[in-house]
């Protein structure tokens, strides 16, 4: 995430629901700056180990840039794990909110949103 610079592209994606998969693009606004709650102790997401001096989190801002025509749904995009997106983080480390794409991958991906899922 730190990485991240204003102007990046990325996908933004429903994980924590009923059908995960990719929903829209969104736009870094603000490069990554310190997590805020893990330095509250009232929060969650409080770290101990987290320093105003020492920041373990990091997070940035995004604005939207749009919808997707349709959900890209998880499933139709491991259909392709061993083609157009083999090695892509998604489908290899799913667990990361924060993973990087290639050119290639984008490219696809988005030309998925165009095209109705195919039926399993």
């Amino acid at each position: 995430m730190r990485g991240m610079r204003v102007g990046d592209r990325a996908f933004y994606y429903h994980s924590n629901c009923k059908e995960p998969g990719i929903v829209g693009i969104c736009e870094v606004a603000r490069e990554a700056y310190p997590d805020s709650t893990a330095l509250d102790p009232s929060s969650k997401k409080h770290d101990p180990k987290s320093t105003p001096e020492e920041p373990r989190w990091y997070m940035v801002d995004v604005k939207m840039v749009r919808r997707l025509a349709r959900l890209i749904s998880l499933q139709e995009l491991k259909r392709h794990s061993e083609g157009a997106l083999k090695g892509m983080a998604l489908l290899t480390k799913g667990r990361l909110s924060v993973q990087p794409v290639t050119r290639q991958q984008w490219d696809f991906v988005l030309g998925l949103e165009d095209n109705p899922p195919e039926n399993t």
